[in-house]
């Protein structure tokens, strides 16, 4: 009996141990996740929202990209060529890069990209994409499951802070619009019409899902192989803000200039981080809403894909056991 007390308190220490280091990595002040190329690959780095002490999270020879927080900060979902350069999958890692580990076991021909987690913690949206077929969907994940759900297409998918919805765009008549897929009913709503805002894509959602941040064109992009109109058109996006209801559109950055795409609305909906090409390179960029104050704020080789995490408004989710299993299983090892 006391043999068996000893061995369940050893167990007790080491996993709570070990969920313990994993809270005490939580970021405790607002972090910016990007992908930037300044050491000469393709790695996720960490910064603050003015743009300082940014720190490589990464440092893999492979093309890290496209990082996004977990709803209390705790994990990072990314995507990686790990496997080779010809595939990229979901991975997941602590929030200082380290246990970085595959979300799926099963090897893939095709690329999963465009990751999003669900608010509870358990679940993530992606895109998956058959390069031979030229084919994509829209998939449901389940943290700690092979098989995956296909939903109604859709792009650049946003999971809604409330769990309810899936924000994502969709094709529509030379240009796409901003389309919300009800998790449960698998419904879609459509609440911007095309001839407001042609091309709506890359929505983005406030803490409070009550607003959204979109990259949109007023324009077409012809279908015909004129190359000149096509060139005069493709650099013409810009941000916008909008109501969940889709009323309030607002234009944050003009359409005219270099091409500004991929806003993320900061938690409090007071300000956007958004990628924009400058002097030849894409930079990341920050705008308050209100005052329309811009911010640069990478200045060295490539860089996108920016996701913000604010202590303050982290949701309080659990430590998924799935998240936590490789962990568990080297101290087991060991």
């Amino acid at each position: 009996m006391r043999l068996l007390l000893i061995f369940s308190l050893t167990l007790l220490v080491l996993i709570c141990g070990d969920m313990f280091q994993v809270f005490s990595e939580v970021p405790t002040t607002p972090k910016i996740l990007f992908t930037s190329s300044r050491d000469g690959n393709s790695d996720i780095y960490m910064m603050n929202p003015d743009g300082s002490e940014p720190v490589n999270l990464t440092q893999h020879p492979a093309s890290d990209m496209s990082a996004v927080w977990s709803p209390t900060g705790d994990q990072i979902l990314f995507v990686s060529d790990r496997q080779g350069t010809r595939v990229r999958d979901l991975y997941v890692m602590n929030p200082d890069g380290s246990n970085v580990r595959r979300v799926f076991k099963k090897k893939i021909t095709d690329w999963r990209t465009s990751p999003t987690w669900s608010p509870d913690g358990k679940k993530f949206a992606y895109i998956s994409t058959d390069r031979i077929r030229i084919k994509s969907g829209l998939y449901l994940g389940t943290f700690g499951e092979e098989d995956a759900e296909l939903l109604p297409y859709g792009n650049f998918p946003a999971w809604s802070p409330d769990g309810s919805e899936i924000a994502c765009s969709e094709p529509h008549q030379f240009g796409s619009r901003l389309t919300f897929i009800n998790v449960r009913t698998r419904d879609r709503e459509q609440p911007i019409p095309d001839k407001t805002l042609r091309w709506q894509r890359h929505p983005s959602w406030s803490a409070g899902g009550d607003k959204l941040a979109i990259s949109g064109n007023k324009h077409p992009l012809p279908v015909v192989l004129d190359r000149a109109l096509h060139n005069a058109w493709a650099d013409k996006y810009g941000i916008y803000i909008v109501n969940r209801d889709g009323t309030g559109l607002r234009q944050l950055v003009k359409e005219a200039g270099s091409d500004a795409r991929l806003p993320v609305l900061s938690p409090d909906g007071s300000e956007v981080v958004y990628t924009q090409e400058i002097n030849g390179h894409y930079q990341i960029f920050k705008i308050d809403v209100n005052s329309g104050v811009r911010t640069q704020l990478t200045h060295v080789g490539w860089n996108a894909d920016a996701d913000w995490f604010d202590p303050t408004y982290a949701l309080p989710v659990s430590p998924q056991p799935a998240l936590l299993s490789t962990t568990w299983g080297e101290m087991k090892k060991k």
